[in-house]
């Protein structure tokens, strides 16, 4: 018989038949250094494949739960996303949940880097500003900033918040006289908003108050400030509700609602003076979900031109406390 041969897998056959490992084996001993660069890497070409392009640099907001030592981790990621990149970009690489072992200040740890020292002196600004009260440090390094803040990506705000400072800060210096891109005047503003609602006009808003047949509660509200109210009058039996106020005493999610905003049919007919800002008001409520709301056209003063009574039907519900909340008073509407 012939006697056996090495292995080709870095083994031999001893003596007694047994397989024993070579120091030719070509495995590699993986370290905790290795691996952790590994994850730098894995985390770098994440970010990179969110990112997104505005005005030739691309951006991108990245959170990773927090590691040890998240300080040097995360220099080691944005060097290499600055590896990676070599045209214009503006990345911010942050941790998120329990702030690692290691951090004396008990926060998280966030870097945002560069290609362009400009981009990011003005991110530092914007993100300062955005997280007042939570920076408890920020070390500027030029094209790079390492920040520690407390309860990152706490809430939704967070990321949402670090998209809009890159997008900003990458963006053009603009000409102070011509609008930015993107935005929009009072005018497109308001019929905009009026493209999502279905406006009344003070008489159609007089028969839905008063029509005991109609199908769901309805309610008029007055937005106007105490001293247009002063000064013009109001029509009582409307609910008073400022518009700085208008969403939290609607929303059936907030805590700060009225006992009759507990459903989101309601039809809600806003107005105001003359019929502008309240177009906007009735948007804001189909945003927290109040799709019947709309507005009265030409506001307070349509309705003086109608002739219509200074004085319509309550609302059919109590608050909590039994009261009229902002309920408006008698007051003599002018022909």
């Amino acid at each position: 018989m012939p006697s056996s041969e090495p292995s080709s897998v870095g083994s031999i056959v001893s003596a007694n038949g047994k397989r024993a490992s070579t120091a030719t084996d070509n495995t590699a001993h993986r370290t905790l250094d290795s691996i952790r660069d590994e994850v730098a890497h894995s985390i770098a070409v994440r970010a990179i494949m969110k990112s997104m392009t505005v005005e030739g640099a691309k951006i991108s907001v990245y959170l990773t739960f927090s590691k040890k030592d998240d300080d040097i981790f995360l220099r080691r990621v944005a060097e290499i996303i600055r590896g990676r990149i070599t045209s214009r970009h503006l990345f911010a690489i942050g941790t998120t949940g329990a702030p690692s072992p290691t951090s004396s200040t008990n926060t998280n740890t966030l870097v945002i880097t560069g290609a362009e020292d400009d981009d990011v002196q003005r991110a530092v600004l914007l993100f300062s500003s955005k997280f007042l009260g939570r920076v408890a440090s920020v070390t500027n390094h030029g094209n790079f900033l390492v920040a520690a803040v407390h309860e990152v990506g706490g809430s939704s705000y967070d990321t949402a918040a670090l998209w809009d400072v890159l997008s900003k800060s990458v963006r053009a210096p603009l000409d102070p006289l011509s609008p930015p891109p993107g935005s929009r005047s009072t005018d497109q503003l308001v019929s905009a908003a009026r493209a999502r609602l279905q406006r009344v006009t003070p008489r159609q808003a007089w028969e839905i108050l008063h029509d005991p047949t109609y199908p769901i509660p309805a309610f008029l509200v007055d937005i106007r400030p105490a001293s247009q109210r002063a000064r013009s009058g109001g029509i009582h039996g409307s609910l008073i509700i400022e518009r700085n106020d208008l969403e939290w005493r609607f929303d059936p999610r907030s805590e700060a609602r009225l006992a009759i905003a507990d459903r989101y049919d309601l039809r809600i007919i806003v107005y105001c003076e003359d019929g502008h800002a309240s177009s906007l008001a009735a948007a804001a409520l189909h945003d927290v979900g109040l799709l019947n709301a709309t507005d009265m056209i030409g506001g307070f003063d349509a309705w003086k031109g109608e002739g219509l009574s200074g004085q319509i039907k309550p609302p059919s519900t109590l608050s909590e406390s039994g009261t009229w909340e902002g309920l408006s008073q008698p007051t003599p509407v002018s022909d």
